[in-house]
């Protein structure tokens, strides 16, 4: 059996934020303490030498507590954030799903904001009028593609931007709890668009806080607590160890 290629390599990454000690209520009084020197603080490791690899057609869940780092690790694997220390290698394409609809402007329509969106995510013109019938067909949003996003309840937002983002197979794909995408027959049908992908060999990261989605789809899971990996292997194994 042929050995399957290595898509990502996290090499011993580190993630330091410096935070504030005093409590500031303003922005004036942020940048006085700030300029003066007299603000206090204090440095914290959201992540903290961490290693791992990723093949070809892996599906990684990656668990652990709020604030364990998790989605930190996704924004440096995605390019969104470089880490302090440390390196990060991805084969192909990545289409990093955390933040959706974060590029939008709720001026625009829903129409506009399918191109503007797009672009942001490094789609072409030309791309996105190829597959603005496809985007619109999956979000079920032809009645309301017109109007201004400041009038779509924040399920309808969701559907949009998963709709844009799921518009490619990409060889990489970065998830950060998605499948909580607008209405239940939404869920289950944006769950099945994921899991398609996966079947035609796109490599998956996925954090989610629902074991029981983590043990369905992924095929390894890694374990962070306080920005270090614990357990990393089997799903039913570290599941297992992470439920006890």
């Amino acid at each position: 059996m042929a050995e399957k290629k290595e898509m990502i390599r996290v090499d011993h990454v580190g993630m330091k934020f410096r935070l504030a000690e005093d409590r500031v209520f303003s922005l004036k009084e942020f940048m006085l303490q700030a300029v003066t020197r007299k603000m206090k603080m204090q440095e914290f490791w959201a992540l903290k030498d961490v290693s791992f690899t990723v093949n070809q057609g892996d599906v990684l869940g990656i668990i652990g507590r709020n604030g364990a780092g998790k989605s930190t690790l996704l924004k440096i694997i995605s390019g969104i954030m470089k880490p302090t220390k440390g390196t990060v290698w991805h084969e192909g394409t990545i289409v990093p799903m955390l933040e959706l609809g974060s590029g939008f402007d709720y001026e625009l329509t829903g129409r506009e904001n399918i191109f503007l969106n797009g672009a942001i995510l490094g789609y072409s013109q030309e791309f996105l009028e190829e597959k603005y019938e496809a985007i619109l067909g999956f979000s079920e949003l032809q009645s309301f593609i017109n109007v201004p996003l400041r009038n779509y309840s924040s399920g309808m937002v969701m559907r949009l931007a998963f709709s844009i983002a799921t518009v490619v197979e990409s060889d990489i794909l970065i998830v950060d709890e998605i499948l909580a995408v607008g209405d239940e027959y939404f869920q289950r049908k944006s769950r099945a668009r994921m899991m398609e992908q996966m079947l035609n060999g796109t490599t998956v990261l996925f954090v989610s806080h629902n074991m029981d989605q983590i043990r369905e789809m992924c095929n390894k899971v890694i374990w962070i607590e306080d920005g270090v990996i614990k357990m990393a292997g089997p799903t039913k194994e570290v599941c297992d160890a992470y439920k006890i």
